[in-house]
């Protein structure tokens, strides 16, 4: 069964930085455009950016541009979420996910997901 891992969730300050990372139990599934999704209290999940499958190519929602990274190490099978300048309104689970497709990801063609990791944004 694939799964999908996410870690480095946590309490952080407003402002600060913090990076996700998503250790996917079958590497075949590292070559699938793959990326992130998030899920605010009482809000519905939203779609945050992705990347290809061969890593030349991103994606992103106009509220992540400019202050979320996403990016793949195959060597060690994860996917990675860099995040920067955190505002409260960030505040969410983090789910990782991975498409059925190697060129897009969309909500509308995951594949896998993971279970989410917590990240609060206190001010």
């Amino acid at each position: 069964q694939v799964q999908l891992v996410e870690t480095g969730g946590g309490l952080v300050q407003t402002g600060s930085s913090r990076t996700l990372s998503c250790v996917v139990s079958e590497p075949s599934i590292m070559d699938y455009a793959m990326g992130w999704f998030r899920q605010g209290p009482g809000k519905e999940r939203e779609f945050i950016g992705a990347i290809n499958g061969i890593g030349n190519s991103w994606n992103y929602a106009d509220f992540a541009r400019g202050r979320f990274a996403i990016s793949r190490d195959k060597a060690e099978n994860a996917l990675h979420l860099q995040m920067y300048n955190l505002k409260p309104e960030d505040t969410a689970v983090y789910y990782c996910a991975a498409a059925a497709s190697h060129a897009l990801l969309t909500p509308r063609n995951v594949r896998y997901w993971g279970q989410g990791t917590q990240v609060t944004v206190s001010s």
